[in-house]
């Protein structure tokens, strides 16, 4: 079947229409390309691209030796520029269809598009072979370097795939700052496994039960203040575009002084610990005990007085004063509707909200209109030659 590719959807898809809407894999829009179909459904079809008949200007060739085979990206075939065009796009449709907003974009945030991830979660096969899943599948794809990985990240996969390290392990979750940490996932792990990973170059290595051999954190430097992680800690992969964006909200806000900041989902406090230092009082609600013990490091590594840490998830706290401003970085999911209505009752003047998912970001604006209006949204693009999108707007109160 010959299609032309109309315009870019999210999960890496573009959109064709025949009888019915028609989700391509493999194509750009503008291009005319045969497909097959791989699945179809009541309202739609999913197909792939077997030949490019009409290709795109935008196209290029995939770095990556294992990609359309391995899941972890989904766009290297897509010059880098025409990546944020897209995801532009996606955001501007899901905003429109969702949420009846029409809006013009800001110009978005972005930095390296290569070995940019300092955070890597990699699976172990049965036969103990180390890689990432293969599209749609629990199947492990391995290959020598991942292109989205920092330098050292791969160098340490090889010395681990050369070790023969992996017995009874099911996931090996490595953190780069100024060391390197892992944590490895697995039942019945040899007692003498931390000391072969610490010989390999590893600073420090945590166990499924909890027990830590060396370091039990790494260190990143957060524009010049001192962040550290432990290997179960959520954090921004694209760790130079995360101090980029950091930056920016507090460019944004300023100024801040005697102000009150409400961070919800704070994590180890990416954003609170930065934004303590010009505020007069920052509360981070985060519900994950690792981040949290992260976070009270960081403030202490920092010398942080007037930032508060509260173990609880966003959804069941409870807001009891007045703050003037609202940090909201929800999961995929997005807000909860009960969460949306604690921030209508409970108003700041400014709402901070860094999205993971269009769809999501464009129900919950719609939510809050009532009391909300939208002074900018933008890209960042924090997972380039990926599907991801995250979104980051900024709303103030009506």
């Amino acid at each position: 079947m010959v299609l032309k590719s109309l315009q870019p959807a999210y999960g890496g898809y573009t959109i064709a229409r025949d009888e019915k809407v028609i989700l391509i894999k493999g194509a750009i829009p503008g291009e005319v390309v045969e497909v097959a179909i791989e699945e179809k459904k009541k309202d739609y079809a999913i197909a792939s691209v077997v030949n490019v008949i009409e290709p795109s200007e935008y196209r290029i060739e995939p770095r990556c030796s294992v990609f359309g085979v391995c899941g972890g990206c989904q766009l290297q075939f897509v010059s880098y520029e025409k990546q944020l065009m897209m995801k532009d796009e996606i955001i501007l449709d899901s905003l429109k269809r969702l949420a009846g907003v029409e809006i013009n974009l800001d110009a978005a945030l972005s930095d390296l598009a290569w070995n940019y991830r300092h955070r890597a979660q990699f699976k172990v096969s049965r036969n103990g072979e180390a890689g990432l899943f293969r599209e749609s599948s629990r199947d492990i794809v391995t290959f020598q370097s991942c292109p989205l990985m920092n330098h050292e990240i791969n160098a340490l996969l090889q010395k681990i795939k050369e070790g023969e390290v992996v017995q009874n392990l099911s996931e090996i979750h490595i953190a780069v700052g100024d060391s390197a940490i892992v944590f490895l996932k697995g039942r019945e792990i040899d007692r003498a496994l931390p000391e072969k990973y610490r010989a390999i170059g590893f600073a420090g290595v945590m166990l499924d039960d909890g027990t830590c051999a060396g370091e039990a954190y790494t260190h990143l430097d957060l524009n010049g203040m001192k962040y550290t992680v432990a290997p179960r800690t959520f954090f921004q992969a694209h760790w130079s575009l995360n101090r980029k964006v950091v930056d920016f909200v507090i460019q944004q806000l300023l100024p801040l002084a005697g102000k009150r900041i409400l961070d919800f989902y704070a994590g180890a406090g990416n954003f609170s610990i930065p934004l303590a230092a010009h505020a007069d009082e920052v509360v981070a609600v985060e519900e994950n005990s690792f981040a949290v013990e992260d976070g009270l490091r960081n403030r202490e590594l920092n010398s942080v007085k007037n930032c508060k840490f509260v173990k609880i998830s966003a959804e069941k706290y409870k807001i009891k004063k007045k703050y003037d401003i609202f940090i909201l970085d929800p999961p995929r999911p997005g807000l909860t509707s009960d969460m949306a209505n604690r921030i209508l009752e409970n108003p700041a003047d400014t709402v901070v909200y860094i999205s993971c998912n269009p769809a999501t970001l464009a129900r919950d604006l719609k939510k809050l209109n009532d009391k909300y209006a939208i002074k900018s949204v933008r890209q960042i693009d924090f997972f380039p030659n990926t599907f991801h999108i995250e979104t980051i707007a900024f709303l103030q109160i009506r």
